[in-house]
Order: C-alpha cells, then sequence, then structure tokens
C-alpha cells in the first residue's frame, strides 16, 4: 500500500508543479551547502518552495501537512539539548535513493536559542490548529484525504508562496495530523524551503546542528505506455521506484527529477525531548510523512 500511495502522490503532485521548477537540478550535497549564498541561490521559482503533499514523507511541496504543539520547552537547556541533539549523529539512517538529507553540524553559539524559538512559534500555531476545521477554514487544504496515510498534510499555499521568500516560523508551509476515525489530531507541522537554498541558507531558517532538512530525489516518471510499472513492490518509477540515475530513466524512456520540490523539516512541538520534537525517523518514507 505505501508503494502505490507513493505512486500516486508521485503523479498527483508532478502535475501540480511547473515543468519548469521539475526540471531544475538541484545543489551537490555537501559541497554547495557549505558554500556562501549566491545570487543564483535566489528563488526564482516560487513553486519550489512548496511542501510535499502526502502520506510517507512523499513530496511536500505540494502537500498537506499538519502542525503539532509541544510541552514546556524548559528542560531544553543548552547542556542537555546539546548532548541529546549530538547524540543524534552516530544514528545512519537509510532513507533509501529518493530522499537525501542535511548532516549534523557542529552546535555554535546561539543555535539551540534560535531553534528554541522556533519551536515556541510552532507550538503557538500548531495549538491554534488542534481543531482541522479551523485550519480548512484559515485555507490549510488536505492533500489525498481518501487514501490512507501515517500523516496528512494540510498544506497553506499561500504561506507555502512566503516560504519561498523568506522563512516566518509561524507560518508553517504545511500542518500534520493523523486520523482517528473521521477526526484529524494534530501532530506537528512542516516547513520549506527553495530547492535551489544550500545548506548555509538551511542553516539560517534553522540551525544544522539541531534540525536535518530533507529533499525529495533521483525520480524517474514513466512513460505513457508503462505507468503500471509505477505501482506494487517491484517499481521501477516513482518514488518507490528501482531507478534512480538519469542515465537508467533515460534507458527506460523516462523522464528524469534530480529534485522534486523545495527543502522541507518537520517539527513535533508536543514532543518534550529533542530527538522527538526534531525526529528524523518521522521524516523518513514510511515513517509518519
Amino acid at each position: 500500500m505505501s508503494r502505490r500511495i507513493l505512486a500516486l502522490v508521485s503523479f498527483t503532485l508532478c502535475a501540480l508543479l511547473p515543468l519548469g521548477a521539475q526540471e531544475q537540478k538541484s545543489l551537490d550535497d555537501i559541497p554547495a551547502g557549505d558554500k556562501p549564498a549566491q545570487a543564483s541561490d535566489v528563488p526564482h521559482d516560487t513553486s519550489q518552495g512548496l511542501p510535499p503533499a502526502a502520506p510517507p514523507d512523499v513530496p511536500h511541496d505540494a502537500t498537506n501537512m499538519s502542525g503539532m504543539s509541544m510541552p514546556d520547552m524548559a528542560g531544553m537547556n543548552n547542556d542537555g539539548s546539546t548532548h541529546a541533539m549530538l547524540s543524534m549523529a552516530d544514528r545512519k539512517m537509510d532513507m533509501g535513493p529518493h530522499m537525501k538529507m542535511t548532516t549534523l553540524r557542529d552546535l555554535k553559539a546561539g543555535d539551540q536559542e534560535k531553534a528554541d524559538q522556533v519551536v515556541t512559534a510552532a507550538r503557538k500555531t500548531a495549538e491554534k490548529y488542534t481543531d482541522y476545521k479551523v485550519a480548512l477554514a484559515d485555507g490549510y487544504k488536505i492533500f489525498l484525504p481518501k487514501v490512507p496515510q501515517k500523516q496528512y498534510h494540510f498544506t497553506n499555499y499561500r504561506y507555502a508562496f512566503e516560504a519561498a521568500i523568506q522563512f516566518n516560523p509561524e507560518h508553517p508551509t504545511s500542518l500534520l495530523y493523523q486520523k482517528n476515525g473521521e477526526e484529524y489530531q494534530l501532530i506537528g507541522v512542516m516547513y520549506t524551503a527553495p530547492k535551489n537554498s544550500n545548506w548555509n541558507d538551511l542553516d539560517q531558517r534553522i540551525p544544522l546542528s539541531v534540525a536535518q532538512w530533507h529533499a525529495h530525489i533521483n525520480l524517474c516518471m514513466p512513460p505513457a505506455d508503462r505507468k503500471s510499472e509505477a505501482w506494487g513492490p517491484h517499481a521501477k518509477f516513482g518514488l518507490a521506484g528501482s531507478i534512480t540515475t538519469k542515465d537508467a530513466c533515460d534507458a527506460a524512456g523516462g523522464k528524469f527529477m534530480p529534485q522534486i520540490f523545495g527543502w522541507m523539516v518537520h517539527v513535533y512541538p508536543f514532543e518534550q525531548k529533542p530527538e522527538d520534537i526534531w525526529s528524523v525517523e518521522r521524516q523518513a518514507p514510511n515513517h509518519g510523512d
């Protein structure tokens, strides 16, 4: 089921994105991230700031996500939280060939305070939208509401546009909800950044010593006569597909996308432990998105 959801999301979201945004190549992982921002890094396609839209941490650029609030942050002092966050650096997570993440940097002065401010803003926003009907009334839209998902993304496209230009922690691109029966329970929020952002740009929004951003990469869209191969346990195309390189995609007659959608990061502000607030596992495919 998860692969079918990924494939469905791939097709749906790609249909929403301008061709130019789909074809734009992403920067190299670490080298680009450690370079100062260049003029070419300024967003020129606002669609790339949109969030992924769906289930298992699938492209959030065109999705809906939900935000959750968190308990008192008093326990997140520099000593305790620093130790907790640095301990995460030892975890080597296999995100698969269609997802890349920033790596944790060394904690520098001011990072923890800046991250705590983001969590406080995320919690404030989340508390406003614990009733999902309020989110809908404020312009958040559910992505694929009839498709079973671990997390439903409620996306505000006006905030997505804003995020492509500047970062406002009180305006998450998406709210993250879990469904209980016919009701939705708010669990987190998702922030986005343009796909051409380098790692220093992301660090300015939320310090990379605390949070790990992710992006969806190496997608091969199937030709019209092979769409069925984006489904099932042996899928070749889409976000769950086995094809991960342009050469293989060209050989199969597909359309290769080095990166779709912008950068994304989840925050679970109702959690109490730093590693839960900035959970890497819940950003991974089939771990909650």
